[in-house]
């Protein structure tokens, strides 16, 4: 048994595989269909997501992420078939933004009562190499189940959300959720964070599932989002270096 992952269920057919002792509150969530299954963001890999997986589920699992950071492709190595967003391609096969010191420090500068099995001086970023590679409006079937790619950067160049119509779910990454959304590393954009924002709400949206923190929010969040990134950018503040604007249940870090 993994007491590292929470495994909880969204419906018969879709589950959140959380990170709860980690500061960062990672959550992956992994989709059922007739065919085959898909795996949303592998978390921070300092524990075997796939064991998890494999008590859940016998079918084919694609790997895939909201976008090629640490905290979301830390066990994309453990799978057979992996899909990435093309803009992110080269991070996933090599050239990874970080350094791997930067990375260790990130994944262990609060206390944590980290699995036994894990020791940060073999911690790895591994180097895959993708089978499929995914461009805005894909679809990915899974066999009586359609999952839509949305390109939605800003917080990275490849950030996608994943979109299913049948349900209303929203698998936002990094894009939507209660806490502190960052636009302020070099390979981020305050403006496409924004223009990512109203692109999202065209969508119909039931329910959305973050990659982090809560995973009970209302959908609302979006117009909130969006209004606050309107009110930075009336005043002239929507770029690099500007600061941390708090908004009360979230904050916007540009």
């Amino acid at each position: 048994m993994n007491d590292w992952f929470t495994v909880e269920k969204i419906d018969s057919e879709t589950f959140a595989i959380s990170e709860y002792k980690h500061f960062e509150q990672t959550h992956c969530y992994l989709l059922l269909g007739n065919d085959k299954a898909l795996l949303i963001d592998s978390g921070l890999g300092v524990s075997n997501i796939k064991n998890v997986v494999d008590g859940i589920t016998s079918l084919p699992v694609i790997a895939t992420s909201t976008h090629v950071h640490w905290d979301h492709i830390g066990g994309h190595h453990l799978f057979d078939k992996i899909a990435v967003f093309k803009d992110e391609k080269e991070w996933l096969s090599g050239k990874f933004p970080l350094t791997l010191n930067e990375v260790k420090k990130n994944l262990t500068k609060f206390p944590c009562d980290f699995p036994l099995e894990f020791n940060v001086e073999n911690y790895k970023i591994y180097s895959v190499k993708p089978d499929v590679i995914l461009n805005d409006g894909d679809t990915i079937d899974l066999g009586g189940r359609k999952i839509s790619v949305i390109h939605t950067p800003g917080h990275s160049p490849g950030h996608c959300c994943f979109h299913e119509r049948e349900r209303g779910y929203l698998f936002s990454g990094d894009l939507i959720y209660r806490g502190c959304l960052d636009a302020f590393y070099p390979t981020t954009s305050p403006e496409q964070f924004y223009k990512s924002i109203q692109k999202i709400k065209s969508y119909p949206i039931k329910r959305i599932l973050p990659a982090h923190y809560s995973i009970d929010i209302d959908v609302s969040i979006t117009e909130e989002i969006e209004k606050a990134f309107s009110e930075i950018n009336a005043d002239g503040k929507l770029c690099h270096g500007s600061g941390i604007f708090d908004f009360g249940s979230f904050k916007i870090h540009l």
